[in-house]
């Protein structure tokens, strides 16, 4: 069953909140946070990605800049412009995207529960990531940025959050960029706390969402200070990491879509041609055309849209990862007619997430770029919390959920 605790958070002042908050550290590039910080010293780019306060060009893994992280972080402190709350709380964070609001709780998870497997994943990490964000926690002593995780639906936590969120909240505005509403309560009543600490305690599982490599990260550096501890009891505060917590039911997972650099040598008709061995391809002209449901495909080539459909028996159904859309594309046509084994190091194959729409397919086709686009259908939350549970991992590139979760809010120490 689940362990969560409340926190002491630690937060900008309400009037300080749209400068120090920023996008996650892993959704730009140095460059692009270079620009967005420009003229803010207070932009939580400043620890996140210090790299920004280097010459253009250092590595954002030099030791040095580690160490401007943790500066950074204490000067925030030292200024004022991070506080940390008296109390331990819990938080409520919502994100509105196209007038649809996701309610999230801001918990400590318990780094036990990720090792044992009640924190379930559904993606494989690369060690080198892990690695740069352990290096990141264990110099900060603290999650700078939350992990995302959902929970299975709970009418108890529903009524709870309808309460707080029926009050002023402490933060409400709109990012710029991508026009999100980012809205944040405090829940500070002990009932209150001890009533979802609770129902948490209740729950077989909770599901890792977006930021495998944070959460690895995290729980891996909280596992460490354990080992290290001659005197560990098990309650300290670096038992625990900052997650988000969402009910599964108001998540959404948009598409995860590919483009190809070539067609492996084969003309556009010899790849249509090959492509249908296994699908049933119908040619939809210049308009873009969308996935209409599971086990259909939009192809772009030279111009015009095609909608590929699987034929009975070319995936099994009783294989919760066999039946996966990503399963069937990557095997079907990414492996067997354009020569793509591994989708983690081929450097012939891209990925764009959905929230860039299918005209960006379309741009980098065009462009000659790339050769071909082919768009998914998105993966439900049933089948990603159904892949989790029976112990499976899903292909790379699968999930692609946002909003993203601002970061900036608040942050945990792990003293």
């Amino acid at each position: 069953m689940a362990t969560i605790k409340p926190f002491r958070g630690i937060r900008p002042p309400q009037e300080l909140v749209e400068q120090v908050a920023s996008r996650p550290y892993d959704v730009l590039n140095s460059a692009e946070a270079r620009e967005e910080a420009k003229g803010n010293e207070k932009s939580l780019y400043h620890i996140i990605k210090p790299e920004i306060d280097f010459p253009e060009g250092t590595d954002e893994h030099d030791p040095r800049v580690y160490d401007k992280a943790a500066q950074n972080f204490q000067l925030f402190q030292d200024k004022g412009w991070l506080v940390q709350d008296e109390k331990e709380n819990y938080y409520i964070y919502a994100q509105t995207m196209n007038g649809k609001t996701q309610y999230g709780l801001v918990v400590g998870a318990y780094v036990p529960d990720y090792m044992n497997g009640v924190i379930k994943k559904h993606e494989l990490t690369r060690r080198d990531k892990e690695e740069d964000r352990m290096k990141h926690v264990r110099v900060n002593n603290a999650n700078i940025e939350p992990v995302f995780f959902a929970y299975p639906d709970n009418a108890t936590l529903d009524a709870i959050i309808a309460r707080y969120t029926a009050q002023k909240p402490v933060y409400d505005f709109i990012a710029p960029g991508d026009g999100f509403g980012h809205t944040f309560w405090i829940i500070d009543a002990s009932e209150d706390i001890e009533a979802i600490t609770a129902e948490f305690a209740k729950m077989p599982a909770l599901y890792i969402a977006d930021g495998h490599h944070r959460s690895a990260a995290a729980a891996l550096v909280g596992a460490e200070k354990a080992k290290q501890n001659p005197n560990h009891r098990g309650d300290e505060e670096y038992n625990y990491f900052m997650a988000v917590c969402f009910p599964a039911n108001q998540l959404t997972i948009i598409d995860y879509n590919r483009v190809v650099k070539d067609l492996n040598g084969l003309t556009p008709a010899e790849f249509l041609s090959a492509v249908e061995k296994n699908f049933t391809v119908e040619e939809k002209g210049t308009d873009i055309y969308k996935p209409a449901g599971l086990h259909n495909f939009a192809l772009y080539l030279e111009g015009k849209w095609y909608s590929l459909t699987a034929k009975p028996g070319t995936y099994n159904d009783n294989d919760p990862i066999g039946v996966l859309d990503v399963t069937i594309s990557s095997n079907l046509i990414l492996d067997e007619v354009l020569g793509i084994k591994d989708l983690r190091s081929d450097k012939r194959i891209d990925f764009v997430g959905g929230i860039r729409g299918l005209g960006e397919l379309k741009k980098r086709v065009d462009s000659g770029e790339m050769k071909v686009a082919l768009a998914l259908y998105p993966v439900s939350m049933k089948q990603l919390m159904d892949i989790a549970d029976t112990g499976n991992i899903m292909p790379p590139k699968t999930t692609w959920f946002e909003p993203k979760l601002r970061s900036g809010l608040i942050i945990h120490k792990l003293v």
